[in-house]
C-alpha cells in the first residue's frame, strides 16, 4: 500500500470543465457536493483505501523564525497556499494506477447546475522513507 495526496486547488492549475467558483453555486449545489465527497470518502473507507480529507478556509498567513519572539507575519504579496489550495484528500492504495482512478472519481464531483466539476486534481505521493545518502 502507498500513500498519495489527491490536492484539490481553487486556481494555479488548468481550469475546469465546469469552473463556476463555489462561492457562485446555490446552497443546494453546495449540499451535493458535500454529499458527494462524504459518500466518496464513505466508499473508501469500506475499502479500507481512506485516511483523510479536509477542506480549507481561505484565511491563513505566513510565519517565519526571525529571533526570539519575533516571528514575522505575512500576508502576501507572492502566490499563497490559501489562494490555491482548497483541499485534500489522502488515500492508500495498492498502486499508482488506483490512485489516478480514484482522482478521476472525485474530478466528478458535481458543481454549479449540478453537472460534474471536472476539475484538476494533484495526485502526490507520499515519501514512503527518508532518502538514503550514498557517496
Amino acid at each position: 500500500m502507498a500513500k498519495y495526496l489527491l490536492l484539490k486547488h481553487y486556481r494555479g492549475g488548468p481550469a475546469a470543465v465546469n469552473d463556476v467558483p463555489m462561492d457562485q453555486w446555490t446552497p443546494e449545489e453546495v449540499s451535493a457536493h458535500v454529499q458527494y465527497m462524504r459518500d466518496f470518502a464513505a466508499r473508501l473507507v469500506s475499502t479500507g483505501e481512506f485516511v483523510e480529507h479536509q477542506a480549507l478556509l481561505p484565511e491563513g498567513a505566513f510565519v517565519r523564525y526571525d529571533g526570539e519572539g519575533r516571528p514575522p507575519v505575512t500576508d502576501g504579496p507572492f502566490a499563497e497556499t490559501k489562494d490555491l489550495i482548497a483541499g485534500w484528500t489522502v488515500i492508500d492504495v495498492d498502486s499508482y494506477e488506483r490512485a489516478l482512478e480514484l482522482a478521476g472519481e472525485l474530478s466528478a464531483a458535481p458543481g454549479a447546475g449540478g453537472k460534474p466539476i471536472h476539475e484538476w486534481l494533484e495526485v502526490r505521493p507520499f515519501m514512503a522513507g527518508l532518502p538514503t545518502i550514498t557517496d
